[in-house]
């Protein structure tokens, strides 16, 4: 069996998709916002069903960037010393945030005030909340592929497909 690299993650509706975003000639929540076309390119992907948990493996896939829900890049930000340096000097506030779909989730964490905004210039179409947590998509232990929702420090939201946002320090 061959072993593919996985580098992005990718949450849709209907889907969790495991692969490499490409091309991706930056990190990927900028790629992201930047992307001009309708469709992100993910090769050597894995896409499991949210509801059923059926697993699909292609060569790849494209992905219509309205659909996209959450994103994830696997990447070591411990030695991103620019990352550090911007961390150390920031103001975080507490969210929880709800997709309404096919299926229905939310994610909590912390955020850069606003960033949630439309009218927040530099996170454009997404913002990044750190330190996530993902209720209502549901993870049981033969979950291997669902399990990664678990673990992440970060993930990418896309603005336009939340539905309520819950501000606590507002």
């Amino acid at each position: 069996m061959t072993q593919t690299l996985v580098t992005d993650l990718v949450v849709t509706d209907a889907f969790l998709i495991k692969g490499m975003v490409e091309p991706k000639p930056k990190r990927l929540t900028n790629f992201l916002d930047e992307c001009r076309s309708n469709f992100v390119s993910v090769r050597d992907a894995t896409l499991v069903d949210l509801v059923n948990r059926n697993t699909i493996k292609t060569p790849r896939v494209l992905v219509n960037l309205d659909r996209i829900v959450l994103a994830h890049e696997f990447i070591d930000a411990s030695s991103d010393v620019t990352q550090r340096t911007l961390a150390q000097n920031r103001e975080l506030v507490a969210i929880r945030a709800f997709h309404v779909g096919p299926v229905s989730f939310e994610v909590s964490g912390q955020v850069r005030p606003g960033s949630y905004e439309s009218s927040d210039l530099n996170s454009k179409r997404f913002f990044v909340l750190e330190q996530p947590k993902i209720r209502g998509i549901e993870i049981q232990d033969e979950d291997d592929e669902l399990s990664v929702l678990d673990h992440l420090d970060y993930l990418i939201v896309a603005k336009h497909r939340l539905s309520y946002i819950y501000d606590f320090n507002e």
